[in-house]
């Protein structure tokens, strides 16, 4: 398995509604995504999810960034709560720093 690696990402938040309730990602695409791919992609997990760490202004948190196979990319749910903290809503360019852990 490859060695942790932090990624720099901007992305905007958008909103899916589903049938229980409303999740906000953000996206990592393009370079990113293909590298992510193809150094840690054979080592997912469920759903194609790759565990990683998070900061998003000055929160911290450990999630999964999920394959989105449509767009090659790869998604990162937003909790409400970091939503709150960090004022973060649908629409909102933000940058975020991902830790892929090993």
């Amino acid at each position: 398995m490859p060695a942790k690696k932090k990624y720099t990402v901007t992305s905007k938040v958008k909103r899916w509604v589903g049938e229980m309730a409303a999740w906000h990602f953000a996206g990592v695409s393009g370079k990113q995504a293909d590298e992510i791919r193809e150094k840690y992609g054979k080592n997912h997990k469920g759903f194609g999810s790759i565990p990683v760490e998070v900061t998003i202004g000055k929160t911290t948190w450990k999630t999964s960034i999920f394959r989105d196979n449509r767009s090659k990319s790869y998604l990162l749910p937003i909790k409400a709560s970091v939503r709150k903290a960090e004022g973060v809503y649908d629409g909102d360019e933000i940058t975020f720093i991902l830790e892929l852990q090993p």
